[in-house]
């Protein structure tokens, strides 16, 4: 008897051995997908590496197995699946097939996050703070008075909030005008571009604008959605000129500002056409919100299919369990692809409204990824709406677009294949 104790206890022990690696699946037998980039997160937080399986399983996660992470998976609800070194190799085998559309990429350092977000009380709330939290990944949260000091270069990745960086208030001075939350931020506003040294908040907006320029050209990771994205190119296209009118910065629009506009400063737009009215909530002809007829039920994008092997970039910000994402709307709902540049990649796309819906491009060493979109589990959010309880979309594809966006900056740069 002592003899097939000893005997069972050592194939216990040889089965545990044998227990390589930690598997958080992506497909649809996860449980929360948002909890998963958490639990990745925290791997790389903890100084082990996360191997990111690229079209496996929805874009499945990988790791040294270890007690604490089996642990924090149960604590989180995440699942998971332990696996022994001959699974392991089955799968490295799979993926790694030159006739698959599959790859392997290396997860080697968490990034260190920042969130460009106003410290005053607004009545909205921003998608990628409420999945932050939601995931448990960590942030700092940045605004005028940091990126003007230039704190910007302590961070890999940024995330603006839903912002309006020409300087106009995000035009809701039509609706919005005699509410205290309008006054009050428009006073604050005004008070830091004083305190700061600008005349005018567009100046000041526009000075935030060039530094995250900076960041993002010196190798930093940028993410932006709703009128985060249009916005900040406005912005550049009129850095020489003044397209704010008079309630908004004291004295009139330049008439001719639309023939100042320089694209060349722009990340993703280009020959854009301005909507100079100040009771409009339209920005310029960049989003679709005004002259798209898309009902609600078949309000769809789909995210494109690359080659994991050849296009790596673009492939881990399509991770998903789903292709066909739910489309929402915002400030800014989507672009209009006669105004996005040649050189930018399109991974999301409704074709039947010639609209993009997520847009990725590279400037100088660093890379940036436009949203279009306030919520993607709430289709008509309104100011002063209660935010999304994620507790209810734990395996949202729309916010997993957010998530892949976070660790991308983690990822070892390949070689580019020639």
């Amino acid at each position: 008897m002592k003899r097939y104790l000893l005997a069972f206890a050592f194939l216990l022990l040889t089965l545990a051995t044998k227990a390589a690696s930690l598997l958080l699946p992506m497909d649809e037998v996860q449980k929360d997908h948002l909890k998963s980039y958490g639990i990745a997160f925290w791997v790389l937080k903890n100084g082990e590496e996360v191997e990111w399986l690229l079209n496996y399983r929805g874009g499945s996660f990988m790791t040294k197995y270890s007690k604490q992470t089996e642990d924090e998976c149960k604590i989180r609800g995440v699942s998971y699946e332990v696996l022994a070194d001959a699974k392991v190799t089955s799968i490295l085998t799979e993926v790694s097939d030159p006739s698959v559309n599959m790859d392997i990429v290396k997860l080697q350092k968490a990034p260190k996050m920042a969130v460009y977000s106003p410290k005053n009380k607004l009545p909205w709330d921003d998608a990628v703070t409420l999945v932050l939290k939601y995931a448990e990944i960590p942030y700092d949260v940045v605004y005028d008075e940091e990126v003007i000091k230039g704190d910007l270069s302590k961070y890999d990745w940024l995330h603006m909030h839903h912002e309006d960086f020409t300087g106009q208030y995000s035009k809701f001075f039509g609706a919005f005008r005699y509410q205290p939350w309008y006054i009050d931020d428009v006073k604050k506003q005004e008070a830091t571009a004083h305190q700061l040294g600008f005349k005018k908040v567009s100046q000041m907006k526009l000075a935030v604008v060039q530094h995250i320029h900076d960041f993002c050209n010196g190798g930093g990771f940028l993410f932006a959605m709703c009128s985060g994205t249009d916005t900040f190119d406005i912005a550049m296209a009129a850095s020489n000129t003044d397209i704010c009118e008079s309630m908004f910065d004291g004295d009139a629009a330049d008439y001719k500002a639309q023939s100042k506009l320089d694209f060349s400063q722009t990340f993703a737009f280009q020959n854009f056409q301005l909507d100079m009215n100040p009771m409009s909530h339209q920005f310029s002809d960049i989003d679709m919100t005004n002259y798209r007829q898309v009902d609600r039920t078949r309000d769809f994008f789909t995210l494109f299919d690359f080659s994991a092997k050849w296009d790596v970039v673009p492939s881990m910000l399509t991770q998903n369990h789903d292709k066909v994402i739910k489309g929402f709307m915002g400030l800014t709902t989507a672009y209009n692809k006669a105004r996005i540049k040649p050189d930018v990649t399109i991974m999301g796309e409704m074709k039947t409204g010639n609209e993009a819906r997520y847009i990725h491009g590279e400037f100088g060493k660093g890379q940036w990824t436009f949203y279009s979109g306030h919520d993607p589990e709430d289709y008509q959010h309104a100011v002063g709406d209660p935010p999304t309880d994620l507790k209810l979309h734990p395996n949202s594809p729309g916010y997993r677009l957010i998530l892949n966006n976070v660790l991308f900056p983690a990822a070892k740069k390949k070689k580019q294949k020639t």
